[in-house]
């Protein structure tokens, strides 16, 4: 028959009992018949030693002791164990806090750079075409070309953080050749070729806008970015990305056609959609 653990310290405890009982009795017995001073001196000593560990280990307030220490350690270990998780936890999140027991940031979302931002738009693209006239150049039509060519100065970081990704191709519809090198030399002075990201020779001219159109069927590019919304349509069904630059939102062409005021814009903001 099983016993519990609490019947199994009873029987324990009552086994010691009845032995101390007998040797406290052998003890007296001893003392009332031998003669010898010495002897029963040293027979007394013992037997009160014998009594008061007995009476020490029986205390209730021994118990409490004894049971409280225990509680105690065991605590001790869950805390240990709960301050080494909470350790980890902060080296791995250090943005994170516990304040009774709910999770609060401590510090506001981490601002991306420029960079970061820019690799995560393109998306894993390798090869952007891109309108030169309205886009890169403040002039937005070949007769303005003509006579001046100006490089937008606030869309010069974000194409340079481009071309380091992208294999980037310039295109535009010209009126003579003097337009063509207008655009190149405006493009040269405002150190676009000089990081090494983007070439005269990838700077394209063309006399129509089918022209430009068909150059990006024949590059295949990742992403296209015009201002003509209708070569945006034509090209929706071919070009993974598109980007329509234009003052106002051109509405949904199609579900890979973007719309922004600017590239820089489109390409420095995570919320643009």
């Amino acid at each position: 028959m099983a016993y519990s653990i609490t019947e199994q310290v009873t029987n324990v405890v009552s086994s010691l009992g009845k032995n101390l009982n007998r040797k406290i009795s052998e003890v007296l017995m001893l003392l009332i018949n031998h003669k010898n001073a010495g002897s029963l001196g040293a027979l007394a000593g013992f037997a009160i030693a014998i009594a008061f560990t007995w009476k020490f280990l029986r205390s209730p307030s021994r118990r409490r002791q004894s049971q409280r220490k225990r509680r105690g350690s065991s605590s001790t270990s869950n805390h240990g164990t709960r301050a080494d998780e909470d350790g980890d936890s902060e080296i791995q999140s250090p943005l994170l806090l516990k304040d009774n027991d709910a999770i609060v940031e401590s510090h506001p979302p981490l601002k991306l750079t420029l960079p970061q931002i820019v690799r995560k738009k393109l998306n894993g693209s390798r090869k952007m075409t891109c309108q030169l006239l309205g886009v890169l150049l403040e002039e937005s039509s070949p007769e303005e070309l003509q006579n001046h060519a100006t490089v937008r100065s606030s869309v010069v970081e974000v194409l340079t953080e481009i071309a380091k990704s992208c294999d980037v191709y310039l295109m535009e519809r010209i009126l003579d050749d003097e337009s063509g090198e207008r655009a190149l030399t405006a493009l040269e002075n405002a150190g676009l070729f000089k990081t090494g990201g983007l070439v005269k020779d990838k700077v394209l001219f063309c006399s129509t806008e089918n022209g430009r159109s068909s150059f990006v069927r024949q590059l295949e590019p990742d992403w296209h970015v015009d201002t003509n919304l209708e070569i945006i349509s034509q090209l929706a069904r071919f070009i993974r990305y598109e980007l329509h630059i234009w003052p106002v939102d051109s509405g949904c062409v199609a579900n890979n056609v973007f719309s922004a005021t600017s590239l820089e814009q489109y390409f420095s903001s995570l919320n643009q959609s």
